[in-house]
């Protein structure tokens, strides 16, 4: 997977365990924990479900709302400036890029956005905590959950 050098990456790029959690259980960990360090921002969190088998009537409905965007990244969070995540599996070289991930990604980079890569649920507390200080969302989580600053 080549990662372009405009893409800012949280995580190790080196790590390597065949082992490590599918993305999936990662996004869930990541969406849990935002749940408990800030409500109110987890309130407005977004994932865009692009994925899964669907009948052609059901994708070409959905397309139309605007409910299937290919490419679109795992976490959208709207605020100043828009979080955008996409996220991949801890061990990078288990993961690839869907088609219009990267294309996605340059556009809301493009457009402003905090844009970032992060491997495995730790890594993309790190972007949110380091996007909650840019854009000033203070934590309004309980005092016992510890929160991830740095690698």
């Amino acid at each position: 997977m080549i990662i372009p050098e405009w893409l800012k990456v949280y995580g190790d790029p080196s790590y390597r365990n065949k082992k490590c959690p599918k993305e999936d259980a990662e996004l869930k960990t990541f969406v849990n924990q935002v749940r408990k360090l800030n409500p109110t921002v987890a309130r407005v969190l977004l994932h865009i479900n692009n994925e899964g088998k669907r009948r052609n009537d059901e994708v070409n409905d959905l397309k139309a709302k605007g409910s299937i965007n290919p490419g679109a990244s795992d976490i959208i969070i709207p605020g100043n400036p828009c979080f955008v995540l996409e996220m991949k599996r801890k061990d990078i070289a288990e993961s690839e890029w869907q088609p219009g991930q990267v294309e996605y990604l340059k556009q809301c980079k493009d457009m402003g956005c905090f844009v970032c890569l992060s491997l495995g649920y730790e890594s993309a507390l790190m972007a949110f905590n380091e996007w909650c200080a840019i854009a000033g969302y203070k934590p309004s989580h309980d005092s016992k959950v510890k929160i991830i600053e740095e690698f």
